[in-house]
């Protein structure tokens, strides 16, 4: 998330009450959890296993839980519990407001845009022209729809991320202050939700065309002219590059990526980085070809086991 104006690392150290190491005039643009940090941003890390990591990335202040030597150029913010200090900088910056009418007055509609009855608008969406939003859709806050759009009955656009820390009392969430773009010319089908990214946006990109009952995680981003089958399940942080085909009941693990024009075949699990240009199939999915000759070899398994018995 982009603060509204820069500040230093010391204004922040005081928002959050914390001590802080480097330059008390360094300056931060904004906070960005670990998938999607850039230059100017503050990240968070609460786990040894983690620190280098998050010191090495290109954050330029860390919030961390141990004073350790800051990198050259950046910062440190000293926190007995980041996770909970990264959610002060979301409530103070970004706090959720619950929605009191059905289309809020801070929403921007275009041209010949068709809203059908019974769809909730949120506070600073801004919709393109020409697009159909059926009755049932939610489209919650910082959503931003392109051109030519199309999104079906029921479907639920920036709801929060699935994202929590477990503590002694229980699971404590992770407040999410990104948003949703969706680009031009993309159909959304029926009965689909799309987490709004944690500190970033959630992405899907021109063209791209998803049935019904998919979901899509948080601070994903989805390239262009992709086609998700019925049933599809995308985690957080997942990177898709463009034109590719996913079938139905695919289940893609956060963190990972695929490359463009690569096709998974249905009830398909990526849980490791995909080459892009190839087909796969099975769970964990590999080379379609690959996975075949291991089931057609399987087949005849018992076969082999016995002529060996009766030898």
């Amino acid at each position: 998330m982009k603060l509204p104006r820069p500040y230093t690392l010391s204004e922040i150290a005081n928002l959050l009450q914390c001590e802080f190491i480097g330059d008390k005039d360094l300056i931060i643009k904004g906070f960005n959890e670990i998938h999607r940090v850039e230059p100017g941003d503050i990240v968070f890390v609460d786990h040894p296993k983690y620190y280098e990591k998050a010191l090495s990335s290109q954050a330029t202040v860390i919030l961390i839980n141990k004073a350790v030597e800051a990198p050259k150029g950046k910062g440190l913010l000293i926190s007995q519990d980041p996770f909970r200090d990264f959610n002060k900088l979301t409530q103070f910056f970004n706090p959720f407001m619950y929605n009191v009418a059905p289309v809020s007055d801070k929403a921007v509609i275009g041209k010949d845009t068709v809203i059908e009855p019974f769809v909730t608008i949120g506070d600073r969406v801004v919709i393109g022209k020409n697009c159909v939003i059926h009755s049932g859709v939610r489209i919650l806050n910082d959503t931003v729809i392109g051109d030519h759009v199309i999104i079906q009955s029921n479907t639920v656009i920036g709801s929060h991320a699935f994202y929590y820390k477990k503590r002694p009392e229980g699971y404590d969430r992770l407040l999410s202050s990104g948003g949703v773009t969706i680009e031009d010319h993309v159909e959304i089908g029926a009965g689909c939700t799309i987490d709004r990214g944690v500190s970033a946006s959630t992405l899907i990109g021109s063209g791209t065309k998803i049935d019904n009952q998919v979901q899509i995680g948080h601070d994903t981003i989805i390239g262009k002219n992709c086609l998700f089958a019925s049933q599809v399940g995308i985690a957080g942080c997942v990177d898709i590059g463009d034109e590719v085909i996913l079938w139905g009941q695919v289940g893609v693990s956060s963190g990972v990526k695929i490359g463009s024009k690569a096709v998974l075949l249905g009830q398909s699990g990526v849980t490791k980085d995909l080459e892009g240009g190839k087909t796969y199939f099975g769970s964990p999915a590999e080379d379609a070809r690959k996975k075949y000759r291991e089931l057609a070899s399987i087949r005849v398994l018992p076969e082999i086991i016995e002529k060996l018995e009766m030898e």
